[in-house]
């Protein structure tokens, strides 16, 4: 066994030494530092060809979270909707200290000139604590393996991708936080309606005189399997189950123009569709939100099921289990379909990025009456100082819409956050955010249990600290 480790060491590190002179000369690479801020899609660059080459990058993230959850139900025994008895419900007192450090990983190699390969890991995070990979792709920004120069005008401007990997739906998941890469995020938190997704498909992009355009499909499936299909059996209350999975359509069509040396202007709308969904894109970040334990509750007598049985209701603090706490799931079922619109300024260091998103689907599984939940989001940001190192931030976020058709109101839930941030070096970012979020006209009950959302509001502040590379 130790001559085998001698042995595999070895010739690492020999490979390593014939390799060192082709380490980092990708082509096409966004920058994994300050400089691939507010890049989007996919870029074009010179980069000379020298053979293969490999890439190695890693980014880091650790909070400190100082905040508080609020509600308005009565702590101690009260009776529910029912007339249950429900005895010493509290939400969970949160300490000030730090959460689970996050960390990422990407392994990539430049194969032929113009075809580059990518591989996404996380090491470490909320949702996993061990690694696992995020996913991988190919990109090919030349078809000169086929033929030198082959469709070389076409390839200018084109750029594909295959494989399976963070799907390009709308332009906010270029600013959040991808666990422990929070870099290009100004902010702490994701948009409350988190759109991100990670499934096996492929993109084409065409990007020229400032149009921007890209066309995708997926497979619509997050966990990989062939596993046949076997739909629900019709119920009054579900009656058109689905029986296969139908291909994800993306698209994006927009203007991204450097007016001036001082004025950039872009702006894009998207679209995401699926007429017989398995996943659901607003629940499929499997590492987690960045605001940990909010609006949880501590253990409490209530009811269990149904029956409006007394019995024990666990505490639902769990990291991992309870992992999207401070997000806003809708919950479609059978179809869904999201239009995103994005626009971005930024004059000299002043720069806006809007959220505009109508999101639908079959109103729950089984059921395909539409059911729409709209989200509107806009952050300044003014970034300052030499070579803009300094920012500060503010942003407001609102989703409302309806959890059932069959409600009598929408609920809402918005969010203030204010952002100062300091780039110590191009890899190395600190931020302090403060942030308020409210949960509107959500019922008070569910179940027969108090919903920990009913009057809800957690706020306080979070310090972040980022190293990428």
């Amino acid at each position: 066994m130790k001559l085998t480790k001698i042995l595999t060491a070895t010739v690492f590190c020999i490979s390593a030494m014939n390799a060192q002179d082709r380490f980092g000369q990708i082509q096409n690479l966004i920058p994994r530092d300050k400089n691939g801020i507010n890049v989007f899609d996919v870029k074009k660059d010179d980069v000379e060809f020298k053979g293969v080459s490999i890439d190695i990058g890693a980014a880091f993230s650790l909070q400190f979270q100082g905040i508080k959850s609020y509600n308005d139900h009565p702590t101690g025994s009260f009776q529910n909707n029912n007339g249950g008895q429900i005895t010493n419900y509290r939400l969970n007192s949160l300490e000030n200290n730090f959460n689970l450090p996050t960390a990422n990983m990407t392994i990539g190699a430049q194969l032929y000139d113009g075809v580059r390969v990518n591989l996404d890991l996380y090491l470490a995070s909320r949702h996993h604590n061990e690694t696992w990979v995020k996913g991988g792709y190919l990109q090919i920004d030349k078809l000169d393996f086929i033929k030198k120069d082959f469709l070389a005008d076409f390839m200018k401007y084109t750029t594909i991708k295959i494989g399976q990997m963070e799907n390009n739906y709308g332009d906010a998941h270029f600013r959040r936080s991808d666990n422990g890469n929070s870099l290009v995020n100004p902010f702490i938190g994701n948009n409350i309606m988190d759109a991100f997704i990670t499934e096996m498909g492929m993109e084409v992009y065409y990007n020229r005189s400032g149009f921007v355009s890209m066309i995708g499909v997926t497979n619509s499936k997050l966990n990989q399997n062939v596993q046949e299909i076997i739909g629900a059996k019709p119920t009054t209350a579900a009656p058109n189950p689905n029986t296969t999975i139908s291909p994800t359509i993306l698209a994006k069509l927009g203007f991204d123009k450097q007016v001036s040396e001082d004025l950039r202007i872009r702006i894009t709308g998207s679209l995401y569709h699926t007429a017989n969904s398995s996943g659901n894109l607003y629940s499929s970040d499997r590492a987690g939100s960045r605001f940990y334990g909010v609006m949880s509750h501590a253990a409490y007598t209530g009811i269990p099921s149904s029956s409006n049985t007394t019995g024990a209701v666990a505490n639902n603090f769990d990291p991992a289990a309870n992992k999207d706490t401070g997000r806003f799931n809708p919950g479609f079922g059978n179809w869904a379909t999201s239009y995103m619109f994005n626009p971005f300024i930024k004059y000299k260091g002043l720069e806006f990025f809007g959220t505009l998103e109508f999101a639908s689907g079959g109103d729950g599984r089984g059921v395909d009456t539409k059911r729409t939940v709209n989200q509107y989001v806009g952050d300044i940001v003014y970034r300052f100082g030499s070579e803009e190192k300094f920012y500060l931030g503010a942003r407001y976020n609102l989703v409302d819409g309806k959890l059932k058709n069959a409600d009598a109101n929408n609920v809402s839930v918005n969010r203030f956050e204010a952002a100062a941030g300091w780039f110590m070096t191009k890899n190395i970012l600190s931020k302090l955010v403060y942030v308020n979020q409210n949960y509107n006209d959500f019922p008070q009950f569910v179940g027969g249990n108090p919903n920990d959302l009913y009057g809800g509001n957690f706020k306080g502040i979070m310090f972040e600290a980022v190293i990428t590379f």
